[in-house]
């Protein structure tokens, strides 16, 4: 169960986060920026796991951080593309 909250709250301060460094208003939910944060995580932890060969999910890291919020900001990009 803990995981599970930790990964909302991940999620919501990455999507906050995405939301904020992208130019342009983002209108959408709570739920939504959860969603987004969430996935921008994915992105970037399939990406990290696709470059490194190991020490994946070694632990928390700016590089990692900075890369999720990246990630989101791609899919509001993608999002709004559609």
């Amino acid at each position: 169960m803990l995981n599970i909250l930790s990964i909302v709250f991940t999620g919501l301060i990455v999507g906050v986060l995405a939301r904020f460094f992208y130019p342009g208003a983002v209108d959408i939910g709570l739920f939504k920026t959860i969603l987004l944060g969430v996935g921008g995580a994915l992105i970037a932890g399939l990406f990290a796991s696709w470059r490194s060969s190991g020490n994946f999910g070694d632990g928390v890291n700016r590089a990692g951080c900075l890369a999720s919020v990246v990630g989101a900001m791609v899919l509001i990009f993608i999002g709004r593309s559609l």
